[in-house]
């Protein structure tokens, strides 16, 4: 195990950027130290703040013995200056002497910068979004991806996407290496984060948890078992019999706060690894030494980017939301699941545990106003207590709470929708997938999408996904086994489905609709019309997936083909779907093989818009440094 007292950097993690407007700045980071901290901003030679910050500026919340979250928000007096890069400097309280970010976080800095940097923009011109970011999936970085290009556009600030948008699996908290829990807990003790005890587990508590013989590789055993069939189901693809936690690499599944919290923190900052040992543990047979040797050399790559990925989110205001990984595989998929996950004191707590994370490490800097407001006094209330019952009051508020969604107030607007949290339960058949939205949950999108002109919608799973491998997806669901294949996707829910086309086809809808989307471990750009009507919105489904992860390739050009052929204009198949009144032309990416309209490959998507908010350029930026450009389709492929 790693040293416990041996010294750890003042800022462990961050600082990031988050919510960045005119009037606003909002600054997310971890610290080992409760220590006053202090903003410099200047633009230009002109300092447009300076102060040491008061409890008013930052709140401060203590998540163990050496560990504070610090979320520092901004309203300055005056509006910042809009498209011009403002310097800032978050400098901390040593003794009597205050320490310049420049000092404790050069590595933070791009050739030719003193300080790092940032822009409010005045409309959206571009934006980075993605998805998808397993630390163990070989291959490289999209995060890391993306600033190698702000690297190699530094001179160019004017051309920097307005955001980073990150559309969920932030973590991967039920899909973890070996080396990476051994990490969670290394950390975990030289942070001193908060223990906890557990109810009706096999483990009293979170020191029971490390030293069961079956904390490495064997999860799946003290994981709790679901009281319906449908929870237990056995795999199509992997053969293993599911739990509560319908994860198939459920061996290593996440389960206490301290753990969740140490995965975000070893996801975002090369700091959160120093004087980690990342021993062997005892009692691995020979197959899963051998399988963490073999992840401990993915895992040292990935290490070795997050400087990288620790200086993008230091110069883009970031913004993010769950799906089903930050939290657990399948999620909310069905009633049925919620029934069984929600209904036993065990698997609720691991939900609620990975809840608490979402909205310490992501949730608050989104849109820190109504959260703190609603969230804030049982997370202070827990906190200074820690005791269960606050514990779970906590997540009792959690699991009930509907302020998840969000905008990102520009031109054109971005919403950021909940699909997790606000599902319409199929009323008939509790096991069927339940709809992303619930009828009120859509109803209140379309209110905030009245008479506008464009906007910019995210929703962590297409919309308009792939017709053949959505087909397959149904299918099984009608053989009751939609957990083996994750049917979630907009269509899986007649109510859900043509409320959301409805919304579409609404007479005041934008007149430009861009949808963001991930999820799926690929990649593609879908342009729509609605069919037989004149003047209707023009709609472009956007899909960049995975951050570091990828589909099956084999499995993946043998949909994508059958998905063409299958669904082609002649095809009498395309009036069977929900989708038969729009018009869904695939774009070409660029340099593919002929016929291949999905790209799978690991990256950032990059999204440049026109003035009036259509998107006149989409590239995935290749994390293996291979770019990919959707050109403007040619041909109509696809009807529905």
């Amino acid at each position: 195990m790693s040293d416990v007292n041996a010294e750890l950097p003042t800022i462990l993690v961050g600082p990031i950027l988050r919510r960045v407007e005119a009037n606003r700045l909002v600054i997310w980071l971890l610290t080992t130290a409760e220590v006053p901290l202090g903003l410099k901003l200047t633009c230009d030679g002109q300092t447009l703040l300076e102060r040491e910050l008061s409890g008013e500026d930052v709140w401060t919340l203590p998540l163990g013995e050496r560990c504070w979250l610090r979320l520092v928000d901004i309203e300055p007096d005056s509006d910042f200056p809009l498209d011009s890069s403002i310097e800032y400097d978050l400098s901390y309280k040593d003794a009597d002497r205050w320490v310049s970010l420049a000092e404790w976080g050069s590595e933070l800095l791009y050739p030719g910068e003193s300080l790092p940097s940032f822009q409010v923009k005045s409309r959206l011109g571009a934006i980075f979004h993605g998805s998808c970011r397993k630390p163990h999936h070989p291959g490289a970085d999209g995060m890391a991806r993306a600033d190698t290009w702000l690297e190699q556009h530094r001179n160019e600030p004017d051309t920097w996407p307005a955001v980073m948008m990150l559309s969920g699996d932030q973590i991967y908290a039920d899909d973890v290496a070996g080396p990476m829990l051994v990490a969670c807990h290394e950390l975990s003790d030289r942070l001193g984060l908060w223990h906890e005890q557990f109810e009706d587990a096999c483990v009293a508590d979170t020191s029971e948890l490390v030293s069961s013989e079956h904390c490495y590789y064997q999860r799946e055993r003290l994981l709790p078992e679901g009281k319906t069939g449908e929870t237990a189901r056995r795999s199509l693809f992997s053969g293993v019999k599911k739990p509560i936690f319908t994860s198939d690499n459920a061996h290593n599944h996440l389960i206490s706060f301290a753990e969740m919290i140490a995965a975000y923190c070893l996801a975002w900052s090369p700091c959160a690894w120093s004087e980690l040992k990342l021993a062997l543990p005892d009692g691995l047979d020979d197959q899963q030494t051998t399988l963490y040797y073999q992840e401990r050399e993915v895992i040292d790559a990935f290490r070795e980017q997050l400087p990288r990925v620790r200086r993008v989110m230091a110069h883009l205001p970031t913004y993010m939301i769950f799906d089903d990984h930050d939290v657990t595989d399948d999620w909310n998929l069905s009633a049925a699941w919620e029934v069984s996950a929600y209904g036993h004191p065990f698997s609720r707590r691991i939900i609620g545990n990975a809840l608490i994370a979402y909205l310490l490490c992501q949730g608050l800097g989104n849109n820190p106003g109504p959260l703190k407001k609603n969230l804030g006094e049982p997370v202070e209330r827990w906190l200074g207590d820690r005791r269960p019952a606050p514990h779970d009051e906590l997540i009792e508020t959690l699991t009930r709470f509907e302020g998840w969604d969000y905008l990102i107030p520009m031109e054109p607007a971005v919403l950021v929708l909940d699909t997790r949290t606000r599902r319409w339960r199929a009323e008939s058949n509790l096991a069927s997938p339940s709809g992303l939205m619930d009828w009120e949950a859509l109803t209140e999108l379309q209110q905030q999408l009245l008479d506008r002109e464009a906007v910019v919608l995210v929703s962590a799973a297409p919309v308009f996904g792939v017709k053949l491998i959505e087909t397959v997806q149904k299918v099984f669901t009608w053989f009751g086994h939609p957990l083996m294949v994750d049917a979630e996707n907009w269509m899986a829910h007649p109510g859900a489905a043509n409320v959301m086309l409805n919304i579409f086809r609404h007479t005041r809808t934008p007149k430009h609709f861009v949808i963001l989307s991930g999820d799926v471990h690929y990649s593609f750009v879908y342009d729509i019309e609605i069919r037989f009507r004149k003047g209707g919105p023009k709609i472009w489904q956007i899909t960049s997936s995975g951050l570091k992860n990828e589909f099956p390739d084999r499995l993946l050009k043998v949909f994508d083909r059958l998905n063409r052929w299958l669904y082609a204009p002649w095809s009498p198949l395309n009036w069977f779907t929900r989708r038969r009144r729009m018009r869904v032309s695939p774009r070409r990416p660029e340099g593919a093989d002929e016929g291949c309209r999905l790209v799978n490959s690991s990256g950032m998507g990059l999204v440049r818009f026109a003035a009036d908010g259509e998107p006149e350029e989409v590239w995935q930026l290749g994390a293996d440094g291979r770019d990919t450009r959707f050109s403007l389709s040619d041909e109509e492929e696809h009807w529905g």
